[in-house]
């Protein structure tokens, strides 16, 4: 049945992770106990503040520690969210002033309670994504791990937050409602931090999905600049996207309380991202609808492919979620890198994306990980490991980009190796299949898994034990990649050299601070590199000839072929120095498709290349007269 687009009033009830995502130290006597009571109210949103408090009855005598997140659900970096935390105070039961100490940066200390802690603060909140808070007179765009600190080892407490909305403003999230529309609740700990929160004047569009006869809502709670008409085209596309991720898996993940939000940002100060929840998700740019000419797509198509791959096909690294430390897995190559591989292929399936827009993107991700130096130093599993060091955690000290290669491309490459294999040596199975079969395992009912878990899927899924070792042991546990030439040759595309002429350094430098200079590292392997050259050195002279501008450098390259060596004087730490250059052939590669090269396709490559680009969703059978 087409579902049909509405706008709607946004009540949103929605349970937070499985109930198996449950901190270490819980007891019986916390889970029955009082609701922990949140308020925050939005006084002086212009100077981007929020007032905060949280009540908690019936504690055991004794010092309580209540203390801020220093890490997030969907991230896997220390995010010191108690820096934005101060004039921190607490009260008893009769309302008399309690003490509050500090012995650490991250959380408070109070004591000489009578069984009931009201602890009040200020929040402040400028930078709106999926990490953080941004509160200011248009919206308050809360991460809840950013934003209410919680009391240590009360964590299954069932939790009740009342939100004081500016005039204008709506709730959105996936937060359980009430009879009340300010007060939302949350089974526990785990369930609330995992449930990002938009208070805006937004606009909303809802469809329906359908697993058998069970309805789910989708609904997209927008807060943009755009007209009526933007968020009407962006939702249909939205609607097909959903429904070719849905044929994937077979049906809709059980969304607990029925219902998954997009909860989008499109304003000029939001900061770009895409965060995953369990029943919603966290998409923001500073671009309008049209001005990113819909781009916005492919962010929500990767995002919504999480509500299976990794929110319930889930690393046992992840359960439960610890939010006071970097909680790392060595499975975000199949977590992030396959949900990166499906979100642009969903786009493709559903119509909304060219076919040379997709396999340009492709080519350009194939490139980066052919020629990364990168794989040399680590598999997708090491890759993955160092999450904690490059999900927008932030340090002074610079690193060597030569030795990471993100989890994201790598396992989308991994995933398109798979993809092509798979349906290269069993004609019946497909990436489609995989997930399937992945989800049957360990998404319903839920079951963590482990990494060797995704091997033995694989193993069952084929019937082919060896087949899904020697994948893993070439291209998971180690680093290597299969000949993609051949693979992609069946769906009628050629890997080829993109510019198989060119002479080429290993990178053009670029003018700035009045020199012609080296802005980043040098690749190992490049003849910059092997010459001795790195970041910051400024070129004085190439081939005898002094340069200055981007143009004389390639000039000069362009008189040269592969293979000569040339001399370059540099000016770097030490001084002026001079070097010898042996140039190579450029290394880009790219994937072209056989009818733009006057080959046209065979009936074989057709056929593949539907089977592997077209929808997912299956041809309805004509009925019979």
């Amino acid at each position: 049945m087409r579902a049909t687009m509405m706008t709607a009033a946004l009540a949103i009830a929605i349970a937070s992770p499985s109930a198996a995502r449950c901190q270490t130290g819980t007891s019986s006597l916390a889970a029955a106990s009082p609701a922990v009571e949140y308020d925050i109210a939005f006084p002086r949103a212009e100077h981007h503040e929020a007032q905060v408090s949280v009540t908690y009855r019936a504690l055991p005598p004794g010092p309580v520690r209540f203390q801020m997140a220093r890490s997030s659900p969907g991230r896997y970096a220390l995010h010191e969210f108690a820096k934005n935390v101060y004039s921190v105070s607490a009260t008893d039961g009769a309302g008399r002033p309690l003490t509050v100490t500090r012995d650490d940066p991250y959380g408070w200390g109070v004591t000489g309670h009578d069984g009931t802690v009201t602890v009040r603060y200020t929040l402040f909140g400028d930078r709106g994504d999926g990490t953080y808070a941004q509160i200011d007179t248009t919206h308050a765009h809360l991460n809840t791990p950013a934003t209410f600190l919680w009391a240590v080892g009360q964590d299954a407490r069932p939790i009740r937050v009342r939100f004081h909305p500016a005039a204008g403003w709506r709730v959105a999230t996936q937060l359980v409602p009430t009879d009340d529309p300010a007060v939302y609740t949350a089974r526990d700990l785990q369930y609330f931090m995992d449930s990002p929160v938009e208070l805006s004047a937004h606009d909303i569009r809802s469809w329906t999905v359908m697993d058998g006869t069970k309805p789910y809502t989708i609904r997209l709670a927008a807060h943009h600049t755009g007209t009526p008409a933007d968020l009407d085209r962006f939702a249909a596309m939205a609607q097909k996207v959903v429904a070719q991720e849905i044929a994937v898996f077979g049906a809709p993940p059980p969304f607990d309380y029925g219902t998954y939000t997009f909860l989008a940002d499109y304003i000029p100060q939001i900061s770009g991202d895409g965060m995953e929840h369990r029943n919603s998700t966290v998409i923001s740019t500073p671009r309008s609808l049209a001005d990113a000419k819909f781009d916005q797509i492919q962010t929500l198509a990767h995002e919504f492919f999480h509500a299976w791959n990794v929110e319930r096909i889930r690393p046992a690294e992840l359960e439960p979620f610890d939010f006071t430390r970097a909680n790392a897995t060595p499975s975000l190559w199949l977590a992030e890198g396959f949900t990166q591989y499906y979100g642009p292929l969903s786009v493709l399936r559903a119509g909304e994306m060219p076919l040379d827009a997709y396999i340009g993107q492709l080519s350009a991700t194939l490139n980066n990980l052919l020629n990364t130096p990168a794989r040399r130093y680590g598999s997708p599993q090491e890759m993955s490991l160092r999450a904690p060091f490059v999900d927008a955690a932030q340090s002074i000290d610079p690193t060597n980009p030569n030795i990471y290669v993100s989890y994201y491309p790598y396992g989308a490459i991994i995933a398109l190796a798979l993809d092509l294999e798979l349906r290269q040596r069993f004609p019946a199975l497909t990436l489609d299949s995989y997930m399937r079969q992945l989800w049957r395992d360990y998404g319903r009912p839920e079951r963590p898994y482990r990494p060797d878990d995704l091997r033995q899927s694989l193993a069952t899924l084929t019937g082919d034990t060896a087949f899904a070792d020697g994948f893993f042991a070439r291209s998971v546990t180690a680093s290597g990649l299969p000949d993609f030439a051949p693979l992609l040759a069946q769906a009628g595309f050629t890997l080829r050299a993109a510019h198989p002429r060119a002479t080429w350094a290993g990178m053009s430098p670029v003018v700035q601070d009045g020199g012609l200079t080296l802005a980043m590292p040098t690749r190992p392997g490049t003849p910059l590199h092997d010459a001795g050259l790195d970041k910051g050195d400024v070129i004085v002279a190439l081939d005898g000839r002094p340069v200055s501008t981007s143009d004389e450098w390639a000039a000069i390259l362009a008189r040269h072929t592969p293979g000569d060596r040339v001399p370059i004087t540099y000016r770097g730490r030490a001084g002026e120095r001079q070097a010898t250059l042996t140039l190579a052939v450029d290394p880009t590669m790219e994937i072209v498709a056989n009818e733009t090269l006057g080959q046209p396709l065979t009936k074989a490559q057709r056929r593949f290349r539907d089977s592997w680009l077209g929808s997912a969703i299956p041809a309805a059978t004509p009925a019979r007269e």
